[in-house]
């Protein structure tokens, strides 16, 4: 019984000086951290990726519908709205909404001139603006145009996280963009 005794007590305090599996604990510890980082780097970078998308498309379509001169076809104005979906790529563009207002400063408060919305293929006047009613210009743009007209473009996206894990709810994007009419004259509605 002496020697299963002796045999115990120095195989314990060879494991108390070994060190040859610390590296596999400490990587066991550290291993959930690691990948929730990872994971979370992952989301994030696909959320500010999809912003960015956002953006790119008020600012590609707004910048379009204000190079026109005093007129611009409906039928033109929704091949610009179609083109954005080439800017989601390679992410689906349904479920962006993006809406084009002429706005035109009139008696120091900036007025809703005409307004059109682009959804899921659909192309329609209904949007949350209405022609003739004020419209929340910025401050610094509205001192910029003076009396000229204003083409505000905005774009909208619920961001729905990829795994659900880090980030678990939905992220409404929004993102404007607001140009000055390249010649100078008022556009006409669509």
């Amino acid at each position: 019984m002496r020697g299963v005794g002796n045999t115990l007590r120095s195989a314990w305090r060879r494991l108390q000086h070994s060190e040859r599996g610390a590296a596999a604990v400490e990587f066991a510890l550290i291993l959930p951290l690691m990948l929730l980082v990872y994971i979370g780097s992952l989301e994030a970078s696909t959320l500010i990726t999809m912003d960015r998308k956002v953006q790119s498309v008020a600012g590609a379509v707004g910048d379009l519908v204000a190079r026109s001169e005093k007129t611009i076809r409906a039928s033109d104005l929704q091949d610009y709205f179609r083109a954005a979906a080439g800017i989601m790529t390679p992410f689906s563009p349904t479920g962006v909404t993006q809406v084009i207002t002429a706005v035109k400063v009139q008696g120091g408060v900036p007025r809703v001139v005409w307004t059109r919305q682009y959804l899921n293929g659909t192309y329609s006047s209904t949007t949350p603006y209405t022609a003739g009613n004020p419209y929340p210009l910025p401050t610094e743009m509205r001192n910029i145009a003076g009396t000229k007209m204003v083409i505000a473009a905005e774009a909208t996206y619920t961001y729905t996280p990829l795994l659900g894990i880090v980030l678990d709810t939905p992220v409404n994007l929004y993102r404007s963009s607001f140009f000055m009419t390249r010649f100078g004259d008022d556009i006409a509605a669509p």
